[in-house]
């Protein structure tokens, strides 16, 4: 059985609020991301502002993590978008775009009831590391 690697950068927010979670655990291969909130390193609160601006913060998170996980954004092989209002739908989907390069990864949206903080979004993923 493969062992699992604790990803942690100063370069993203520690675990929200202290919960009990990595920022990722690399294993196999592959990163698994713990769902990212538009929250800056050392903030302990989301940051304010729009769909875009905080879907912009939320990749801004996942970068860094991949980074020290030896992947990049363009490794990517699956995220799910939570969306507190579905009507957000275009103007995540125009920052994510963006990022994802030609060969996007494999996705699921979904609109939830609420995010921590009053989040407009979160965002996991699962990524190559080599």
């Amino acid at each position: 059985m493969a062992g699992k690697t604790v990803v942690r950068t100063e370069g993203a927010p520690t675990p929200f609020q202290g919960a009990p979670y990595s920022q990722a655990i690399a294993s196999g291969g592959l990163v698994f991301v713990s769902g990212q909130l538009a929250v800056r390193p050392g903030d302990k609160e989301i940051s304010a502002g729009t769909i875009e601006e905080q879907t912009e913060q939320v990749f801004a998170n996942l970068r860094a993590i991949l980074e020290e996980a030896g992947s990049s954004l363009a490794q990517l092989v699956k995220t799910t978008v939570f969306l507190q209002n579905l009507d957000d739908f275009q103007g995540m989907n125009s920052v994510y775009s963006k990022h994802v390069g030609e060969q996007p990864p494999a996705r699921s949206t979904v609109e939830v009831a609420k995010l921590p903080s009053g989040a407009l979004v979160e965002i996991e993923a699962i990524a190559l590391t080599s």
